[in-house]
């Protein structure tokens, strides 16, 4: 049955791909769409307050408008975290937040990472929840959508379009009706709803016990839907208020897959051929669906010590798992949430076994199976191009995508695309373990501090939390990876769709490399598998592998 449910799973995500997608292009490219009526008298009234103009930007006008609009959401959440204890007039340590955590915690949330290193319940007011949590939400993930809509624009040979009207765009017709729409199903399913910031109630033993309350479920719902994965509670959505059923697991589920396959859509009808864009699709699946087993036979098993010390290990490693998930639901929610890079956790990923451990960090490391807000996407074509490239080469034809020319100026940013991520995860990884800034010793303390910065540089957020990050030098060392994981490949990305855009298409030719085929989808997940196994794999063996190797 859980099979069968995945499979259930796997084609209601292919059909929301095409219908989310369709809509999905109407906002990028701007075309006509049944909420028009409606959303472009609310979208025109935004536009003249701001001052908004219309005009398309090239790629460096769009990239400094994104930094000017992130560096003014930076400065304004560290101020509003640094002061929250003032704002809401409440006297409690607990809220005096040092200016390590909020520069990380400002850092995290604009850069769509929404890596946690404090506990939401106890750490923050509901305004800080509600201003510098759920609002950056908002703005944080719109803005991975914009870049990648800008990208998908400059290698198909339109405008990139302008970054102000893209980013009002897909707030107020994306991201915004679909997070309401969740936010009344899930607060349907027991998820709070409240300005109340706690609530006393009596137990069944007769004892009182206060429980933390807040607006929960506005936040879970942009939280999934974004692909952001920040917690209004520090056990995240493995807390019952976050997520109580199991429709709302399976809900959680499908909007964090609901945006980032659709971008193969739009990619497709952009360049005016579907298969395209089935093809980038059919890649990334196959990267996703493989690790599901691995995973899941993997945390079946348990752990081998159980049974040498004569206790029973016949239901598999629940260390760490919510009963009501069991090890499938935790372990297809632990898949999703890094493939989409996301970070919402319905599990503790400290607590997998060393295996099941290894498939999250492998699944960051590639950064390119689905993403979120369209960064799984762009990495995909990234690596599209390096493999159309390679290819060239061994026919001695100069390379083509898309009926553009790939020469020296693409690919050398698209060799420093891919080596900033590898970089950004193994030199501090290096660094933190060579001056003993992990937390525990052995082939698992690595794998802490290997999974923070690979959390970090791939803006997904999860962690692995036995590692004791609130001090200064994690704050500073994860933000500034998480800065650099951000917006380096973000301006490298713009620059290659720029450079794309500024060359004339090429007549196609019978000899060409088709890039709508299944030779070219094998081409593409060889290079992924092969690239990423050539740099990751000596560090996964250090610790999940040999971790494994001494049970």
């Amino acid at each position: 049955m859980e099979w069968i449910a995945l499979l259930i799973l796997i084609g209601v995500f292919i059909f929301i791909t095409i219908y989310v997608g369709k809509y999905m292009y109407s906002i990028l490219f701007n075309k006509k769409s049944f909420i028009d009526p409606v959303m472009d008298k609310v979208d025109n009234s935004i536009y003249k307050v701001c001052g908004i103009k219309g005009t398309d930007m090239n790629w460096k006008q769009y990239i400094i408008a994104l930094l000017i609009t992130n560096l003014i959401m930076f400065v304004v959440g560290f101020i509003l975290l640094m002061t929250q204890q003032y704002i809401s007039g409440m006297k409690n340590e607990l809220l005096d937040m040092n200016w390590h955590t909020a520069f990380n915690t400002a850092i995290s949330f604009i850069t769509n990472t929404n890596l946690q290193d404090y506990t939401g319940e106890l750490n923050l007011t509901n305004i800080s929840q509600m201003i510098v949590i759920t609002m950056y939400m908002f703005t944080s993930s719109a803005t991975g959508f914009a870049v990648a809509g800008a990208f998908i624009k400059g290698i198909t040979g339109h405008p990139l379009g302008n970054f102000y009207r893209d980013l009002t765009r897909i707030i107020t017709r994306l991201l915004l009706p679909i997070s309401i729409v969740a936010s009344i199903i899930l607060i349907s399913q027991g998820v709070p709803q409240t300005l109340d910031a706690h609530r006393v109630v009596q137990t069944l033993e007769g004892e009182t016990q206060t429980l933390a309350m807040g607006p929960v479920a506005s936040l879970e719902s942009i939280k999934h839907l974004g692909t952001n994965g920040g917690g209004f509670f520090g056990a995240n959505s493995s807390h019952p208020f976050e997520n109580p059923t199991p429709f709302t697991n399976l809900l959680e589920i499908l909007l964090m897959m609901l945006t980032p396959g659709a971008y193969c859509y739009v990619f497709g009808k952009a360049c005016k051929n579907k298969k395209q864009g089935w093809a980038i699709f059919a890649a990334a699946l196959f990267l996703f669906v493989i690790v599901i087993p691995i995973i899941y036979t993997s945390e079946l098993s348990g752990n081998p010590v159980m049974n040498d010390l004569g206790i029973s290990n016949s239901l598999g490693n629940m260390e760490g798992k919510e009963v009501r998930n069991g090890i499938f639901d935790s372990s297809l929610f632990t898949v999703v949430t890094t493939s989409f890079t996301t970070g919402s956790v319905n599990n503790m990923h400290d607590s997998l076994t060393p295996i099941g451990g290894a498939v999250p960090m492998w699944n960051m490391m590639l950064n390119c199976i689905f993403g979120g807000k369209g960064v799984g996407f762009i990495n995909l074509i990234i690596y599209a191009m390096l493999g159309v490239f390679i290819c060239g080469l061994m026919v001695g034809r100069t390379p083509e995508f898309l009926r553009r020319k790939i020469e020296g100026r693409e690919m050398k940013l698209i060799a420093a695309t891919i080596l900033i991520h590898p970089i950004l995860i193994l030199l501090p990884s290096a660094i933190a373990t060579a001056i003993g800034q992990a937390t525990l010793g052995g082939y698992h303390g690595f794998s802490e501090v290997l999974y923070q910065f690979t959390t970090s540089a791939a803006n997904n957020g999860s962690g692995f939390e036995g590692l004791g990050d609130t001090t200064m030098f994690w704050n500073v060392s994860a933000g500034i990876v998480m800065l650099l994981g951000r917006y380096l490949s973000m301006i490298l990305m713009l620059a290659l769709a720029g450079s794309m855009l500024s060359k004339t298409e090429v007549p196609e030719a019978s000899v060409a490399f088709r890039t709508d085929k299944p030779l070219f989808v094998g081409v593409l997940i060889a290079t992924i598998l092969i690239i990423g196994a050539l740099t990751f794999l000596p560090a996964l063996v250090l610790g999940p592998g040999a971790e494994f190797l001494t049970m």
